[in-house]
């Protein structure tokens, strides 16, 4: 019994000495302030820094009785990892500004939207200071799921940054090999996809709607809808690159259509451009496949790409 009464005693302080790792947190806006909750709640000791500290911002440090620093500086010594929530345009100057006062080791978890070339720059940056560098994705809507948004984490550390941020209620995703840089690259491609299917969504059903048809719509869709997605997208890739002219033809009768309709389309222009742009590719390089697969045609694409 007085044996399992000091295991118990030692496991709840070692509890207590993970919950006590230092985090900084740069930048409180929503997203630094979201996760300066999360972690403040889960117990562990914060730092917080905003050059432009908002009301909000304010409120909350001093709600917990934390200092809120305005730059960098040496109050960044002791802490364990650095939360970078500023804006992308000042990702990579935040870097240079936090490394002079961290220690070798420390990990910096970039969470801005700063782009895929500006992020591999901040981990060169970090690297030279030996700081542990992880490019951090919110994958949705910080105002609607708060600490729950889904986050992709890329970098050799990511998943110690998974640990840690998870125990703050957290969901991370880590890319298995990911580099600096491939998490907010594969965000951008996902809002490539979303965002273009949104426009196309809005056409195809104001359209349907106009024409009182919009209910046989998607069971004329469903097929679509039965379909795995990356079937589907493979097979529209794979396909392109063998009916490119044909389909260019198919596009412009939608746009008369959606003219006729006092709907002129503003995302279909684009889609006509890109077809007949293969279409002309075709007559100028040959596929020399019949049926390719979805590797074969994004190489031919890729190769002639310079073309277009």
């Amino acid at each position: 019994m007085l044996y399992l009464f000091f295991f118990c005693i030692l496991t709840k302080s070692n509890q207590n000495q993970e919950t006590a790792m230092h985090i900084a947190i740069i930048g409180m806006g929503e997203v630094g302030r979201c996760y300066a909750k999360a972690l403040h709640d889960a117990g562990y000791e914060l730092s917080l820094c905003e050059a432009f500290p908002s009301a909000s911002a304010t409120g909350l440090a001093a709600q917990w009785g934390i200092p809120l620093h305005q730059k960098p500086g040496n109050w960044l010594e002791n802490v364990q990892w650095v939360l970078s929530c500023v804006t992308g345009s000042q990702a990579l100057a935040v870097v240079g500004q936090v490394t002079p006062f961290l220690k070798s080791g420390v990990g910096f978890a970039d969470l801005t939207t700063a782009s895929p070339q500006t992020k591999r720059e901040a981990s060169a940056s970090a690297a030279q200071s030996g700081l542990r560098y992880i490019d951090v994705a919110i994958m949705g809507a910080i105002s609607l799921k708060w600490e729950k948004t889904p986050l992709l984490a890329a970098g050799e550390t990511a998943s110690a940054f998974k640990e840690m941020l998870e125990t703050a209620g957290a969901r991370v995703q880590v890319i298995t090999d990911g580099k600096p840089g491939d998490a907010i690259s594969l965000k951008i491609l996902r809002s490539i996809f979303t965002k273009g299917m949104e426009a196309l969504a809005v056409e195809l059903l104001m359209s349907a709607e106009k024409q009182g048809v919009r209910e046989e719509l998607y069971h004329q869709l469903k097929d679509i809808d039965e379909t795995p997605l990356r079937d589907f997208i493979d097979m529209l890739v794979r396909t392109h690159v063998m009916h490119a002219k044909r389909r260019a033809h198919e596009v412009r009768d939608a746009r008369n259509e959606l003219d006729q309709q006092q709907l002129p389309s503003l995302v279909l222009p684009g889609v006509e451009e890109r077809f007949d742009a293969t279409a002309s590719l075709l007559e100028k390089h040959p596929l020399g496949l019949d049926q390719p697969n979805v590797e074969q045609a994004l190489a031919w694409l890729l190769s002639n790409s310079a073309a277009t």
